[in-house]
């Protein structure tokens, strides 16, 4: 096999790679040296930012395959029959960690999946929880910092935390999801995945369902305690990436079953909690889950930076016969995903490869950094034109649709809105076994523990009303073991 001859980087030959150019053996250097000065230029300028979520992550390529028929629901080209199937690319990852944090911290898992499917790159951004901890986007950026670092400090805070889920009642349900064994998944193999938000799908008799997605894992449900979590993170903080790229290569290919909830617009109407609310969860009794297909990760990417801290996900990214929902923090992430990739990756992001769609992009975007032209070439770059042929395909219409109400206003988020207990209540009651919820206040022990400062009492005793309100044994549990002394009048305020 021949050698390749090492090159500068405009590809002409060079004859070394370990020695500067000197005056004489012991220097100085000379300016003269270009290629030490080109080495040393892009060192620096290796990195891009971080996400400000998500930073710390690992992916995979795969094949997203139809098992099952729901043309009845969408028009989508992908789910038009049984055996249909398309490349696909996911990405998993902690939330507020940065770069070097550990894989195996308390914390939701980001599960970001895109399609390359012939009607366009369809980017599904979800989580391992079917739930978050805020339903209106315009919180996202003051929660967000409490999961990050003090200013003063630049420490993370128990405090901070439990101060914001203490004056944000609607945080309770997926608190005590991030709480419990699942806020510490082993690893990215063995967790589900889900949409989150409710999404819409459309027929190709325009008519309207509102849909959740799940993907539930094929290689079984497994969890870290807290304990060997941990314990993990100390003797290997790349755990998560580290099994996922083992088990590929070793041809051990993860796999997850695709399945949708289905909700009527008439069904809509009538459900007892905002159908939008990102916050609650649609019951299986009422809606049940219906297998659509499966995804199979197969390909460890041959670079990580070009592949995974490039990829970038909009939940914009839709294709033909899927759609939005009104819910409130799916309109926000609408815009700032999109824009977070922009300022990250530049605005031609979407040019390069883990990113492209692999059919045609027609469009009069041109221009801007690291622009690749060579699909446009000599195209014009305004519309309408004589020249490129390109015409809009009416047939791709958005579907047209009433809303509830024509009066503007910024509307309290929890007007008609406020059960913020119910459901975290079932989870603590029905979904989860002895050994959970032991693990649960255990785990929440834990960090409120942590909490400290002249509020302590103040954001404990507030958290506790709400653990209260959701089930009093779990209320009662965790006052009990932070030597919290339960009187009349904290009682009154739970109810």
């Amino acid at each position: 096999m021949d050698s390749k001859k090492l090159t500068l980087s405009n590809g002409a030959p060079y004859f070394e790679h370990q020695d500067s150019q000197t005056v004489g053996p012991r220097g100085p250097v000379l300016l003269q040296d270009f290629v030490l000065q080109e080495n040393l230029a892009h060192f620096v300028r290796e990195r891009i930012p971080e996400r400000i979520v998500h930073a710390k992550g690992s992916g995979a390529y795969g094949t997203f395959t139809v098992t099952h028929d729901i043309s009845q629901y969408t028009k989508a080209k992908l789910f038009s029959k049984v055996g249909n199937s398309c490349r696909m690319f996911a990405r998993f990852s902690t939330v507020g960690g940065e770069k070097g944090s550990a894989d195996t911290a308390r914390d939701p898992r980001g599960f970001a999946l895109k399609f390359y499917t012939e009607d366009g790159n369809w980017d599904l951004v979800g989580n391992n929880t079917p739930v978050f901890f805020i339903k209106d986007a315009k919180k996202f950026p003051d929660f967000i910092h409490t999961q990050k670092r003090l200013p003063r400090t630049n420490l993370k805070s128990a405090t901070m935390m439990w101060d914001f889920w203490s004056l944000n009642p609607e945080s309770l349900h997926q608190v005590l999801i991030l709480m419990s064994d699942r806020g510490t998944p082993y690893g990215y193999r063995h967790m589900h995945g889900f949409g989150s938000h409710t999404f819409s799908m459309i027929n190709d008799q325009n008519e309207r369902v509102w849909v959740k997605f799940h993907f539930k894992t094929k290689q079984g449900v497994k969890n870290f305690t807290d304990e060997e979590a941990v314990k993990m993170a100390g003797e290997n903080p790349d755990f998560a990436q580290e099994d996922l790229c083992n088990a590929i290569e070793n041809g051990d290919f993860p796999k997850w079953t695709m399945y949708i909830q289905v909700m009527t617009e008439e069904q809509a109407k009538d459900f007892r909690w905002n159908p939008f609310d990102i916050t609650k969860v649609w019951f299986h009794d009422d809606f049940p889950l219906i297998e659509v297909g499966e995804m199979e990760l197969n390909e460890v990417p041959v670079n990580y930076f070009a592949h995974v801290e490039q990829s970038t996900f909009s939940p914009s990214s839709l294709i033909n016969g899927i759609s939005f929902s009104p819910d409130k923090m799916l309109q926000g992430r609408l815009f700032s995903y999109p824009d977070a990739h922009r300022y990250r990756v530049g605005v031609n992001a979407h040019q390069l490869e883990v990113n492209r769609c692999p059919f045609a992009v027609n469009n009069y975007q041109r221009d801007g950094y690291m622009a690749d032209s060579s699909q446009y070439q000599d195209k014009p770059n305004y519309y309408p034109n004589s020249f490129d042929d390109i015409k809009p395909d009416v047939s791709y219409k958005n579907y047209e649709y009433e809303l509830d109400s024509a009066h503007v206003a910024n509307y309290n988020r929890n007007d008609n809105d406020s059960d913020h207990y119910t459901q975290p209540g079932l989870l603590y009651s029905k979904a989860m076994n002895a050994e959970d919820r032991n693990n649960l206040i255990q785990n929440i022990i834990g960090s409120m523990k942590g909490i400290t400062g002249p509020k302590r009492e103040e954001i404990i005793n507030r958290q506790l009303c709400h653990f209260f309100r959701a089930n009093i044994e779990l209320g009662m549990k965790v006052a009990s073991q932070l030597n919290i002394n339960i009187d009349a009048n904290m009682m009154n305020h739970s109810k």
